[in-house]
């Protein structure tokens, strides 16, 4: 029987994520016109996303970047909202995907990749009685992914192009069915799809709620533990503004390490964070198992962003994978030292 509970706080986040973000201030003064300088930053309310949230809690940005700069976050449900968010200017810096910031950068050279945060966190998980054991099984089925285009939809075609396999969208025999995450477990119950290529803590959840079977985990998946699930990116905009990209990431560095040397209590403040935002609690058995498919880092393997704009190209995506200058980790390299 699926957890009522988890149901509940997934379509909070998502609705949280949707209509509206939420904001912290370093002083007692907002909302007073103080007219205080402001950096917005943007995230998922997402285990992936594990850095950001643990940097918040902390406190590490308002330590960072000084009393007179006022933190305001906005929280999205997926990474094309965060990238119109940036786009708009409602977000200056955050934690993203790879895969929809490159699909903007080739659009437009303002967004910049300036630092990782986690790798891995995703996995390939088969739905019961689908007969699918290993990814050549994945030939004429239907597999969810979280969003066309998404971070998850491009290692599935890295996936696939390993064993000679394509989507039928690209004259090949794998069916890519575009799902919200939060319907997934319903699709697998359903036996609409015969598998999922999607981020923890749904593989975790897929397993233990919907019978399904993990075929890939997240250090076999696609890269293995050099795919690159969330980054920090940055507009040219706030990079310009001197200063601010170093706060940010020395913030950034902070909460990696943090994380790394004290992964029991970061669990928890993740799972007090998700609950304050929803009103929802996850439980320490799936945050506890997502954390285990993931690692938290600032490193970014320039190659593996290459291919995976090539292979966005090819997939139709973008128009050119020509990202060069998206990546910049001349600051990240400034605060490290």
């Amino acid at each position: 029987m699926l957890k009522k509970s988890f149901f509940a706080l997934i379509m909070s986040v998502l609705l949280i994520g949707i209509v509206s973000g939420c904001t912290q201030s370093t002083s007692k003064e907002e909302g007073e016109g103080s007219g205080k300088k402001s950096v917005k930053i943007g995230y998922f309310p997402n285990l992936t996303h594990s850095a950001t949230i643990i940097a918040l809690e902390k406190g590490f940005f308002e330590e960072e970047f000084g009393k007179d700069v006022k933190i305001e976050t906005k929280t999205v449900a997926n990474g094309g909202l965060f990238m119109e968010a940036m786009a708009t200017n409602a977000i200056d810096v955050g934690t993203v995907g790879p895969g929809p910031l490159l699909n903007f950068y080739v659009k437009n050279p303002e967004y910049h990749l300036i630092s990782g945060a986690v790798n891995g966190g995703a996995v390939l998980v088969a739905s019961e009685g689908s007969k699918v054991t290993d990814l050549k099984d994945l030939d004429g089925k239907k597999v969810a992914i979280p969003v066309i285009g998404s971070t998850q939809d491009v290692m599935l075609r890295k996936a696939l192009q390993d064993v000679d396999l394509k989507p039928t969208t690209n004259g090949g025999t794998v069916e890519l069915y575009a799902s919200a995450p939060a319907d997934t477990t319903a699709l697998f119950v359903q036996k609409s799809v015969d598998a999922a290529a999607t981020q923890e803590p749904w593989g975790y959840v897929l397993e233990n709620q919907a019978k399904g079977k993990l075929v890939l985990d997240w250090d076999q998946f696609a890269w293995g533990k050099d795919s690159p699930n969330t980054v920090v990116a940055a507009s040219q905009k706030f990079l310009d503004k001197k200063g601010r990209a170093a706060s940010y990431l020395k913030a950034h560095e902070k909460a990696v390490d943090f994380i790394q040397n004290n992964p029991e209590e970061s669990q928890e403040l993740v799972i007090k964070h998700l609950k304050e935002l929803t009103g929802k609690e996850l439980s320490k058995e799936e945050v506890a198992s997502a954390f285990s498919r993931l690692e938290v880092t600032t490193e970014v393997n320039e190659q593996v962003i290459q291919e995976m704009a090539d292979i966005s190209k090819e997939a139709g995506y973008i128009p050119s994978s020509d990202i060069k200058g998206m990546i910049d980790l001349s600051t990240l390299e400034e605060v490290s030292k």
